[in-house]
């Protein structure tokens, strides 16, 4: 191995603030309050490899807070140019490959340059442990069901560079040391040293880990079929304790997992057993492939402790879902023409709902017989808002419309350039809505009539919050803005992918989730990070507060209650699929829908499940309530009534 040796890690808590000091130097290394490039100070090594070492250091371009940066440094002390050579471009593969890659698992590169005979990679500062400094801190063997949910994680990671165009990223060099834990329990995949695109009519050197690489890699063939077996062999290591690296190599088949460690159930190990095929055909075809048998296990091959919970009566959850199943009534149910997805309002005893059969609908929110339908010329998403007596609503036609709430007569309409898939947001005499053509507008709620418009250089699917004075929206391209009321910004910040969660705001704190994984809270006046909390898969749920607790779906399946202040999670309930309805908490209890076709009901405190409905269709309309009774759509073209 050369210079891909060195490890970037760190304890979860701050450095400023840690007991333990940072490694110490070594002859060669940087000296602690050195500037490099009159901006990265370091403030001590990290880790050490062969050709070079890996520092903390602090990015001064930000003077005032305390911004760390990890700089990977290469020391190039070949006498022949040819090696010189080499071991230079090799450097700048790396950094070319994490300079492509856009990843939440993946860190973030942002510079690099040369001085004298060393080369410096800046990246992303990550807290946290890798996996194999856990497993020798660790009195027994990790949990397996935790050790399977970052299997799933590294396969998503995997599967994203297998899938890069025109050629895929091949890693080449998975093992527990190279995944990162980081503080918020998740993977991060570290040192691209040797990742390298992979083209089948070439030849490869041979490059890799002993006891971790497949057969075929010492031939110097790789494939990411190459990567599956690394994954392997690493699940192997963290489920069993033996390191493949002191054993004979390809011996796997010699040391099944049950042998050490019998809490690891058949069906996860035979996934293993396969990744570890001697032959790569004879492996899983495709990483996702992979992640899919692993996910399938979720559904009773690994969650230990669920048939533990127990209900008051002494039900366990299965049978409590069986009872609920048959005392949970619609109170009534109404068939529109098409799906429905928006969110229903309600208003003096009627409840509006928008759906894809292009019709803004009214009904009697007790009875569930129709006031009246308003027709566009487009699917409705938008989930519409009343004030003033007015119904506003955007429609895939591109058009904002007001209609009469009593009569369902249109009073005014605005047209835009683009699809209109927020929900208007009305404050301050006027409507605020998003569109597809990159605006933000804001027009007056009387008569449509323009005020101004924000172009965010990006489709808007984030519906605007208005508060104290401040209006907050995402945009596909995962910027997030901080507008005054005139329309001027007044910050921006950036997450990695897009943002189509909605926020809200409580004392000051702003929340959202995005498609990085991340839910955040930003300090509602500067846009300041307070915490952030990385879900296990994307985010597009929009954050309800109540009482303390933030509550967010995400694609994982989870309904997660995290801590207002912190971010800390104090607990999550696992549906059978990805949840991108929003949450609503009313009456001390939290309901979401979830692509599973069911309506969830548990209390808001302990997470606990009290009942579910089951409709036709996969639920990603977000429940509303008034006066005892809660709403939901689904996509089986019906708006459900029930008591709450």
């Amino acid at each position: 191995m050369a210079y891909d040796e060195t490890r970037y890690i760190q304890e979860p808590e701050d450095p400023s603030q840690s007991q333990q000091p940072l490694a110490t130097s070594y002859e060669g290394t940087l000296q602690p309050e050195l500037v490099l490039r009159g901006r990265y100070r370091i403030q001590g090594v990290l880790g050490v490899g062969g050709m070079g070492a890996v520092y903390q250091a602090r990015d001064l371009n930000f003077p005032e807070v305390t911004k760390l940066c990890a700089v990977k440094e290469m020391i190039n002390l070949a006498n022949d140019p040819a090696m010189r050579e080499t071991t230079i471009r090799n450097f700048q593969r790396e950094a070319n490959i994490l300079a492509t890659l856009n990843h939440p698992a993946i860190p973030e590169i942002f510079d690099f340059f040369s001085e004298g005979n060393r080369a410096y990679l800046v990246l992303e500062f990550i807290r946290g442990k890798d996996l194999e400094a856990l497993m020798n801190i660790a009195d027994g063997f990790l949990p397996v069901e935790q050790v399977r949910q970052w299997a799933i994680e590294i396969c998503d990671v995997l599967g994203y560079l297998h899938s890069r165009q025109p050629e895929p990223v091949v890693f080449r060099d998975m093992k527990p040391s190279n995944v990162m834990i980081d503080q918020f329990k998740k993977i991060r995949l570290i040192d691209f040293g040797i990742a390298k695109t992979f083209d089948v009519t070439k030849g490869h050197t041979m490059i890799g880990t002993e006891g971790y690489s497949p057969p075929e890699q010492y031939r110097g063939e790789v494939s990411p079929q190459s990567d599956i077996y690394a994954l392997g062999a690493s699940l192997h290591h963290v489920l069993t304790r033996r390191d493949p690296r002191l054993e004979p190599p390809f011996s796997f088949e010699n040391r099944p997992i049950s042998l050490f460690n019998p809490d690891v159930p058949e069906a996860f190990a035979e996934i293993v057993n396969r990744a570890l095929a001697y032959e790569p055909q004879e492996r899983f075809a495709a990483i996702d492939e992979m992640k899919v048998a692993l996910e399938a296990l979720g559904s009773g091959g690994v969650r230990p402790g669920l048939s533990q919970v127990i209900s008051p009566d002494g039900a366990g959850i299965s049978e409590r879902l069986s009872m609920a199943a048959g005392e949970v009534l619609a109170v009534w149910q109404f068939q529109v023409e098409d799906e429905i997805r928006s969110t229903p309002f309600v208003e003096k005893g009627v409840v509006y709902i928008g759906a894809y059969d292009n019709n803004l609908w009214a009904l009697d929110a007790k009875e569930g017989s129709l006031v009246w339908k308003y027709p566009t010329e487009g699917g409705i998403a938008s989930d519409p808002t009343v004030e003033a007596g007015y119904v506003f609503v955007g429609s895939e036609d591109r058009i904002l419309y007001a209609v009469d709430a009593r009569s369902g007569r249109v009073q005014w309409t605005y047209i835009t350039n683009g699809r209109i898939y927020t929900s208007p947001c009305v404050a301050l005499g006027h409507v605020f809505f998003g569109s597809d053509d990159h605006n933000l507008y804001a027009v007056k709620a009387a008569n449509g009539r323009l005020n101004w418009t924000f172009e965010a250089q990006s489709p808007i699917r984030s519906s605007p919050f208005v508060s104290d004075e401040m209006l907050y929206f995402g945009t596909e391209t995962g910027d997030f803005y901080g507008l005054a009321p005139d329309g001027e910004m007044v910050w921006r910040f950036k997450a990695r992918r897009a943002i189509s969660s909605s926020p809200t705001v409580n004392e000051g704190l702003v929340y959202f989730g995005s498609n990085d994984w991340n839910v955040y809270a930003l300090d509602g006046e500067n846009g300041f990070t307070v915490w952030r909390f990385r879900a296990q898969r994307p985010v597009y749920s929009s954050p309800a507060y109540s009482n303390g607790k933030i509550y967010v779906g995400s694609v994982d399946g989870h309904l997660y209650a995290l801590d207002a202040l912190n971010g800390r999670e104090i607990w999550k309930y696992k549906t059978e699929d990805q949840i991108t309805s929003s949450p609503l908490v009313y009456m001390g209890v939290v309901y979401v829908g979830s692509i599973d076709k069911y309506l969830y009901a548990l209390n808001a405190e302990t997470g606990d499940l009290l009942w579910r409905f089951g409709t036709e269709g996969p639920i990603v309309s977000s429940p509303a309530a008034d006066d005892g009774l809660v709403y939901i759509g689904s996509t089986d073209n019906r708006l459900y009534a029930l008591k709450a």
